[in-house]
């Protein structure tokens, strides 16, 4: 497996997103946006199923409770402004009557979207809005939420238990911290 890139500029991030709702795309939208907020790895998220969404009144809840693949564990998430805005678009525009329904279906089979789809839609988003020459697929939706975080000031430990890693030296490699921003730091740090 390939090492990807989190999406570092945030108005590359916003152009994606643009991109989407343009395309009247509420599926693709929706992932693009869960994906870089709830920072899950893609097999988990393409689980998601409009009950987990949803509640008894048909309203958008709070919290989505699941339990990993990979881990085991149990993860509360908190669905944020974005994650209902992008809900709600999709919920406005997508044919979704079945609680039971998987919120990522395939346009043309009606088949649950596979992993390798969802890779060559990321992979098309980022080249639309210019992101080449670095790598990007599916991880890139979790590695941008950790990136993201880091950029406004979260705590290397607090990403560290949202990603579920076992120690802060993972994160730092995981999120892809680099030489020139070290370099810069020194330059800020000049005592």
């Amino acid at each position: 497996m390939n090492t990807v890139e989190p999406i570092r500029d945030r108005k590359k991030i916003l152009a994606i997103k643009a991109n989407l709702k343009a395309q009247d795309n509420p599926r693709d939208y929706l992932l693009f946006t869960m994906g870089i907020n709830f920072a899950l790895r893609i097999s988990d998220l393409l689980r998601l199923r409009v009950r987990d969404t949803l509640d008894g009144k048909g309203e958008i809840k709070d919290y989505i409770y699941l339990r990993e693949q990979k881990t085991k564990k149990e993860k509360k998430l908190k669905l944020n402004n974005a994650v209902k805005e992008a809900l709600e678009y999709y919920f406005s525009k997508a044919q979704v009557t079945n609680p039971d329904q998987l919120l990522f279906i395939a346009h043309r089979s009606g088949k649950p979207l596979t992993r390798i789809r969802a890779w060559q839609l990321i992979r098309s988003w980022c080249e639309k809005v210019g992101l080449s020459g670095e790598r990007f697929g599916t991880h890139t939706l979790r590695k941008t939420w950790g990136y993201q975080a880091r950029m406004v000031g979260v705590s290397v430990e607090l990403i560290c238990e949202k990603l579920g890693h076992r120690s802060p030296a993972v994160t730092r490699r995981y999120i892809g911290i680099t030489q020139d921003e070290i370099s810069e730091v020194e330059n800020r740090v000049c005592l």
